[in-house]
Formats: C-alpha cells, sequence, structure tokens
C-alpha cells in the first residue's frame, strides 16, 4: 500500500536469507599458503623475526597500522596471545607450505552475520613475501571463503587514503572504489581517512576465475615469473 500511496522505489533485489555462518577459526589451505588462526607459541618467534629483521622494508609495515612495530619478541607475543583470544577480528598467519614459516598476518574484521557482508584486513606481508604469488593467493583464499563457502554479499577492504600500496592492492585484486570516509578515525595520535573498497558477489564469478588463472602454475615460466598481470585478466 505504502508503494501505491506514496510511488517511491524500492529495491526490487530482494534478500531470501536472514543470516549467513560465521567464520570458524580453522586453516585455509592453498597451493602455496596456508592461513592458520594465530597461535602465539607456534607463530611468534618467526613473525617476530620476519617483520623487525632491520630493514627498511620492515620498518615501513607498521606505517600504517594502528600497532607495531613491537620492542620485542616477547611484547609481540603479548599482543598475538590476545589477538588469539578474539574472533572479530578473526587473526590468521600466513604460512608458507614449502618452508613451514609464518610470513605475514592477515585477519576478517567487522564481521557481520545479520547482513551478511565481512571486511578483510590487519594485511601485513613481510619482505620476503611482498610481491610473490603467495601473498596474492592469501588474500584470494580469504575472499573465496567468505564469497563460496560462507556466502557473504559483501567483502570489503579499507585503508588509510594516504597508503598508496594497500590502494592499488585493492583495485589489483577487483575491488570497487566507493570513496572516501573523511577523519574516520584516530590511529596512532593522527586523523585518518579512510579510503573503502569492496567486492559483492555479482562481482565474484569474473574476479575469482580472474585471481584463479593468474594463480594457475602455467601463468608462471620456469623462473617464477608471470606471463600475464593479474590486473589484465580481472574484469574491467
Amino acid at each position: 500500500m505504502a508503494e501505491a500511496l506514496y510511488d517511491r522505489p524500492l529495491s526490487n533485489d530482494p534478500v531470501e536469507r536472514a543470516a549467513w555462518p560465521t567464520p570458524g577459526r580453522k586453516a585455509l589451505e592453498g597451493r602455496l599458503i596456508r592461513l592458520e588462526p594465530i597461535d602465539p607459541a607456534r607463530h611468534a618467534a618467526a613473525l617476530f623475526a620476519r617483520a623487525h629483521d632491520g630493514s627498511a622494508a620492515a620498518g615501513r609495515l607498521w606505517d600504517y597500522l594502528g600497532y607495531g612495530p613491537f620492542e620485542s619478541e616477547a611484547a609481540m607475543r603479548s599482543w598475538l596471545e590476545g589477538c588469539a583470544t578474539q574472533s572479530d577480528p578473526l587473526f590468521f598467519a600466513l604460512v608458507e607450505r614449502a618452508s613451514g614459516e609464518p610470513l605475514g598476518m592477515a585477519s576478517y574484521l567487522r564481521i557481520t552475520p545479520g547482513q551478511g557482508v565481512i571486511e578483510i584486513g590487519h594485511i601485513w606481508f613481510s619482505p620476503v613475501l611482498q610481491k610473490t604469488a603467495a601473498a596474492t593467493e592469501a588474500i584470494f583464499l580469504l575472499i573465496a571463503h567468505a564469497f563460496e563457502t560462507l556466502g557473504y554479499r559483501r567483502v570489503e577492504w579499507k585503508c588509510n587514503a594516504l597508503n598508496a600500496g594497500s590502494r592499488a592492492a585493492a583495485r589489483r585484486f577487483g575491488f570497487r572504489y566507493e570513496g572516501i570516509f573523511y577523519r574516520h578515525l584516530v590511529v596512532k595520535g593522527r586523523n585518518r581517512d579512510t579510503a573503502w573498497y569492496a567486492l559483492i558477489e555479482d562481482d565474484w564469478p569474473a574476479a575469482g576465475a580472474a585471481f584463479r588463472a593468474w594463480l594457475d602454475p602455467a601463468n608462471f615460466d620456469a623462473e617464477g615469473r608471470q606471463r600475464r598481470r593479474l590486473s589484465e585478466l580481472m574484469p574491467a
């Protein structure tokens, strides 16, 4: 009746589900990398060493994160112990399958089962993981699990608007730019404008196929160089 009386548009895209499952504390398995729920006893020493190796690249890991660098392995272990007790954010160590070594972290966060919306974030890759196929596979595993296993409607990516690397990564991974939330947060005592990106369920069939084509071993030559860029495979 309200539609006929006021002639206002309503969505013709109904949603039949009322809730979605929350991600479980279980590993996500890839060909090159495995995402393991964070375990300080197993992961802390290696994560600290890889993220505090004295290189400029390691130092830059913390520029846009709300924590770190850590003054000692014990300090990072204490922080990880807090991470391990949480379900949102749900933290993972990024473990290289070939070596069994943790090389970075990522998480699900702002998990909203009542809306089918989830964010991926708290992402940092140690210098040895950066710009590798394993790093891309880690992101793929998080997104694919959200859409294909949990059935979520929307996966979000948010970052400091000044973080050019994260913004370029979002575009490379097929996320749509949605705008800037100005003075969205205070991080390490500074105002942060936040850039918002998202993939929705309608995007995923084409974006997921692009990820899989890029990650296929046939896309790499004998020296491990990519034959086609992921950006070339993603839908426009």
